[in-house]
């Protein structure tokens, strides 16, 4: 599971069950983290080290921070503060940052995928210090948005996992769903600047049951994306096969959430903790 903070009560809850956690760093926290290293080593040992029963195997430093940001130049530093003092206390635990699609400036075919030129330095130091580390790179990857953001050219099916056949032909590679196609232009765009062996770990992908007055965000489409997105990130995607550790978004809805309606409706269960779908993990 992911935790978008060092929540103390739910890492106190998680202690013994053997549950991997990816722990978060609040953007907020960033400037500090960045141009303090006592800073970052007081956060590990108020957030990490009170925790070794805690399968804790990444913290991510910031989450979809904008490369125009002004949080934007502490990422790296913070990156590396926080992996000091990780390696300090002799902890195995990666350091890496979650970013977003947005970054890419050209995803089509995914062969051209590429990071735009607003966001080449920002990525840039990321990724270089990524390999440095040997930590993967975090990805929120929304289907979703990119439907609802052209459904005239974008079909539903493609986006839910539904269609029958190859729609988009890249080379020798056929695409059938829309999470591949996204996920491998971003392959493809860290293959351009260094960051061919990263590992990508999909720290967010989500369906919303509600909240777009019935376009697609509608109970049956969200079920249908989420079981098909479980099954299907066993296999990982056409560029890079293989098992892809993959978040589903969000445990619950988020019922004071927004502006937009759609942000209240992601959960896999009601704020009631009722199951909104019948999903299995086997």
């Amino acid at each position: 599971m992911r935790i978008f903070y060092p929540n103390q009560a739910t890492l106190q809850a998680l202690k013994g069950s053997n549950i991997e956690v990816i722990v978060g760093v609040v953007n907020n926290d960033l400037q500090g983290l960045a141009t303090s290293p006592a800073t970052a080593n007081t956060w590990v040992q108020t957030n990490i080290i009170p925790y070794p029963d805690v399968k804790i195997s990444y913290i991510a430093t910031g989450n979809e921070i904008k490369p125009s940001d002004p949080l934007a130049q502490y990422v790296g530093l913070a990156i590396q503060n926080l992996n000091n003092a990780i390696t300090a206390s002799n902890l195995q635990i990666k350091v890496s940052t979650v970013i977003d699609m947005s970054l890419l400036g050209n995803s089509f075919p995914p062969s051209a995928g590429s990071f735009s030129d607003s966001a080449s330095s920002y990525i840039n130091a990321v990724v270089s210090i990524l390999v440095s580390t040997n930590a993967p790179l975090l990805a929120n990857v929304y289907p979703y948005i990119a439907y609802t953001s052209d459904p005239t050219n974008i079909k539903l099916e493609y986006a839910l996992f539904t269609s029958p056949g190859v729609v988009v032909q890249d080379g020798n590679l056929g695409y059938q769903n829309l999470f591949d196609a996204i996920l491998d232009s971003l392959y493809s765009a860290l293959e351009k600047i260094g960051g061919a062996n990263l590992t990508v770990i999909v720290t967010e992908s989500g369906w919303p049951s509600d909240g777009d007055s019935g376009v697609a965000a509608t109970i049956d489409n969200a079920g249908t994306y989420y079981k098909n997105l479980i099954s299907h990130v066993k296999n990982g995607t056409p560029k890079k096969p293989g098992p892809l550790e993959t978040y589903l978004f969000a445990m619950f809805d988020e019922d004071q959430k927004g502006p937009v309606e759609t942000e209240k409706h992601f959960g896999l269960f009601s704020p009631n903790k009722e199951p909104k779908y019948q999903l299995t993990f086997t």
